[in-house]
């Protein structure tokens, strides 16, 4: 099982600094492998501490240059627009480039490349849009506040949808007016240079464009640590967002963090259990358990229990696991070996603490497949209930009442996403505004829409990502009197 390598694929690719493809100055590389067949995909130059710096050196003179913050927005409206049809124009190549190199089943990413033109055709509008306000004021004259660039943009990008979240980052802070610095995970760094190419073809100045693969722990540290850089945006575990915040504290950088999650899909007994039992597995098993808004926690009213379990049991085991590139795929391998190898342990934890598994999930290979766990007995105290797996493993919890179900759903250090299934309007309204995520839907599985804002509460960040609310995370309020008195 798993994805031909005979595919024609690049052998090799260089970092971009200043617009320019460039080899690490160390001429270090990092070998990717191919998910679905646990064999080499091709080589990517790894950044250094010198390159790194480099690319710091060209943001900084951009953002004091002023060619993009000072192009109008309507016309960086327009260059991101070139972006957005470029993207569809290539969203076969970057779609398999996806697939082989995260593993996601190949509707999956022709879907997430789509998604990726979506957001840049969206802040491609929202460029011209984004303005300040004329306010009120009791002296003689005009205050206005005007919306600047905040400047050199860190941009740290996860592995688990490199594309789009990448696109998250980059869209609004080119909109805004700023050079950027991406820093793509480095099991997954292709599309993210694949998307850097685009950017500079489409008419972004070559200054204001790095993308700069290389370890967290040294240009992933220089690149927060470092006075030039004004904004950070970060997608990761919850332990590198802490360390971000106490990293780039002297600096005083704009830190947005959307971190980790534990997200609960609650279902009472009045909800549509037909299409609740149809909708959720894909909550949590969609990328093969690796998302953080996953509802990896499903809290089921008692009275509706065990049909529930029945059914997405059921539901769980028809989905198919397999090739990636084949087109029947529902769900491909996870990213790494060590990744498959932390859901298994959890598996092994969920035993020793009495849960019984409904679903059992099976490894297999070539590659790093791993199908789909359902758990149930699990009380909301385990550490399956508690910690992020990341991984195909679900957790089924019976809970009596409303209250006892907003108790459990906010009984968690997270608080990103988020489903309630119910047929009355009245607790649907009561139970959204207790659950304390930033993110939550009702009768739907999904979380993220481009035009709405995203992120989360407590340990799953600060800040929000997408919608106009993006906007304002890459941008300085600056407020101007003009006094009548001459």
């Amino acid at each position: 099982m798993g994805a031909s390598t005979s595919d024609t694929f690049q052998s090799s690719f260089d970092l971009i600094i200043g617009g320019e493809h460039r080899s690490s100055s160390s001429g270090s590389t990092i070998d990717l492998i191919e998910p679905a067949t646990g064999e080499f995909l091709t080589s990517v130059s790894q950044a250094d501490t010198e390159d790194m710096d480099a690319a710091l050196s060209f943001a900084t003179q951009e953002f004091e240059r002023g060619t993009w913050r000072r192009t109008s927005a309507t016309e960086r409206g327009r260059v991101l627009l070139r972006v957005a049809n470029l993207l569809r124009e290539r969203s076969e190549a970057f779609a398999v480039a996806e697939t082989r190199g995260a593993g996601h089943p190949i509707g999956n990413s022709r879907w997430e490349v789509n998604a990726a033109a979506d957001v840049f055709e969206y802040f491609a509008g929202a460029a011209n849009k984004h303005y300040g306000d004329v306010i009120p004021v009791q002296d003689a004259g005009l205050d206005v506040a005007t919306r600047e660039p905040v400047g050199v943009s860190a941009l740290i990008v996860p592995w688990n949808f490199p594309l789009l979240i990448a696109t998250w980052k980059v869209a609004p802070a080119l909109a805004c007016g700023n050079p950027i610095i991406l820093k793509p995970a480095s099991l997954t760094p292709v599309t993210a240079l694949m998307l850097g190419d685009v950017l500079l073809e489409a008419g972004v100045p070559p200054h204001a464009v790095n993308v700069v693969p290389g370890p967290g722990r040294s240009v992933g540290q220089q690149l927060i640590s470092d006075p030039r850089v004004n904004k950070i945006s970060f997608t990761g575990e919850t332990v590198t967002g802490v360390g971000i915040l106490q990293s780039s504290a002297p600096n005083f950088a704009r830190v947005s963090l959307e971190l980790g999650g534990k997200s609960a899909c609650i279902v009472f007994d009045d909800a549509d259990l037909e299409r609740a039992i149809a909708a959720t597995p894909l909550s949590v098993f969609d990328n093969t358990g690796q998302d953080c808004c996953a509802r990896s926690r499903f809290l089921v009213q008692r009275g509706v229990y065990d049909e529930f379990v029945a059914g997405f049991v059921e539901e769980s085991r028809k989905l198919v696991v397999g090739d990636p590139l084949s087109e029947d795929t529902q769900l491909g391998p996870m990213v790494s070996s060590a990744q498959r190898q932390v859901s298994l342990d959890y598996l092994d934890i969920a035993d020793t603490e009495g849960a019984t598994r409904a679903l059992s999930g099976e490894a297999s290979g070539p590659g790093w497949y791993l199908s789909p766990s359902v758990l149930t007995d699990v009380r909301n105290d385990m550490r399956v209930s508690q910690e992020e797996i990341f991984g195909p493993v679900a957790a089924i919890i019976p809970f009596d009442t409303e209250d006892e179900a907003i108790e459990m759903a906010n009984d968690s250090r997270y608080g990103l996403s988020g489903s309630v299934w119910t047929g009355n309007l009245g607790r649907s309204i009561r139970v959204t505004r207790a659950v304390r995520t930033g993110v939550i839907s009702v009768n739907s599985a999904r979380s993220v829409r481009t035009e709405a804002p995203f992120g989360g509460f407590k340990a799953s960040g600060i800040g929000r990502a997408l919608g106009m609310a993006a906007m304002d995370d890459y941008t300085e309020v600056k407020n101007i009197f003009f006094s009548e008195e001459v």
